[in-house]
């Protein structure tokens, strides 16, 4: 599945670059650093099937016009409310925030970047592709609009499109891993698992510690008949990672298929407890989009686990 990575590191400097040409930090770059490293594995181990990239709004803010103090204070409430909605996963409550902030900073890019991401957490696909068509034109050098547009494209299935949105991320930043990982899943959709695999090796090899990218490469060994290694993987990501359901569901199938019930079964245990998502062999397919192969493996899992 694609990754939702937190946007902005362009946006995030210049907001820091004009509040230190004011004299002035305020606790939303404080926030909005906090944000960037927890949301991605937050909403990506969510297993939304999106790739999101959040900005702050201060592209639109220079200092040859600096806003006023109340004016920083209500941009400082908006984003500190619009955040607070996401990570709660009140994705309706975080729209109206940036529609609001959108109404003093239309021409920002990361504004309409950011509400594209709660359109797609609300399925509003088309409605967050055209904002992300509007931050592409206001930023067309910036990767990170592609790689959303991208990822609401995959929710379309439209793969041929998103590909050709991540291979321009790619020529924009060619080490991105992120776009690495949601080209491969983009592939995936077009039956193409050994093209996906090879990118989701890419993105992990550019980032160890990519969890979501080292997991979508083992759920494709599984589907290209590669099982023990696979299983290793799904292993080793477990024993990193106790949280991650995704993995403990994929392991907990696989091992059933091999006859180690027992442990299949206390993988499930703890899987259960973990994201109860994992009982819906429809979400499992469709929305997280495992690979045939491992979906068939859970879904006999399921049966027989219906049936004991």
């Amino acid at each position: 599945m694609p990754k939702l990575r937190v946007k902005g590191l362009f946006w995030v400097l210049t907001w820091v670059k004009s509040l230190w040409a004011w004299g002035t930090l305020t606790t939303i770059t404080q926030g909005l650093l906090h944000f960037c490293l927890c949301l991605g594995l937050a909403i990506g181990l969510g297993f939304t099937d999106v790739a999101i990239a959040v900005a702050p709004v201060s592209a639109a803010i220079t200092s040859s016009n600096p806003p006023t103090q109340t004016e920083l204070e209500t941009i400082n409430l908006l984003f500190d409310q619009a955040f607070d909605a996401t990570n709660r996963n009140d994705f309706a409550t975080a729209e109206t925030y940036w529609t609001s902030i959108l109404e003093t900073y239309p021409n920002n890019p990361a504004v309409w970047s950011n509400r594209g991401n709660a359109r797609v957490s609300l399925h509003k696909l088309a409605e967050a592709l055209a904002d992300y068509n509007q931050s592409i034109a206001l930023a067309p050098d910036q990767p990170d609009p592609y790689l959303n547009r991208g990822a609401a494209l995959e929710g379309l299935q439209q793969w041929d499109a998103a590909i050709v949105d991540y291979n321009h991320v790619l020529e924009l930043a060619p080490n991105d891993a992120a776009a690495y990982n949601n080209r491969g899943n983009a592939k995936s959709g077009t039956g193409d698992w050994q093209a996906a695999l090879a990118d989701f090796q890419q993105a992990t090899q550019l980032n160890p510690g990519f969890a979501l990218a080292r997991a979508n490469c083992a759920l494709a060994l599984y589907q290209l008949g590669q099982s023990e290694e696979a299983i290793h993987q799904f292993r080793n990501l477990v024993r990193k990672y106790p949280q991650f359901a995704d993995m403990r569901a994929a392991l907990a199938a696989a091992l059933w298929t091999q006859g180690q019930r027992g442990e299949a079964e206390s993988q499930w245990v703890a899987v259960v407890g973990l994201d109860s998502r994992y009982r819906n062999l429809e979400w499992v397919e469709t929305i997280r989009r495992w690979p045939p192969a491992m979906a068939e493996a859970l879904a006999k899992f399921l049966s027989l686990q219906t049936k004991g």
